[in-house]
């Protein structure tokens, strides 16, 4: 578990997170993948310092099970990837 941050830190982090969002919303009428990335950063950036965005996520990722596998694939995050190793050990057996 990583340690604790100052809580003005875990506000700038989830400010930045809810603007890159927006900004994903601007630029995404435009060419190009560019609002995908931004969208997706700041998507890391909520999930990693609001219980209440982790929450609503887990549910849609219940939902939307073939979704959520991919954008927890796409994040790297360490519950999908430590599910995948396990599903692959148990293929190989």
């Amino acid at each position: 578990m990583p340690a604790p941050r100052h809580p003005a830190m875990r506000i700038a982090q989830l400010t930045l997170g809810g603007l890159l969002m927006i900004g994903a919303a601007l630029i995404g009428p435009l060419p190009g993948p560019g609002g995908i990335f931004l969208f997706a950063g700041g998507l890391i950036l909520l999930l990693r310092n609001s219980r209440k965005a982790r929450s609503i996520f887990v549910r849609a990722k219940r939902r939307w099970p073939k979704i959520g596998h991919l954008l927890d694939r796409t994040m790297r995050r360490p519950s999908a990837l430590r599910r995948h190793a396990i599903a692959k050990a148990a293929r190989s057996r």
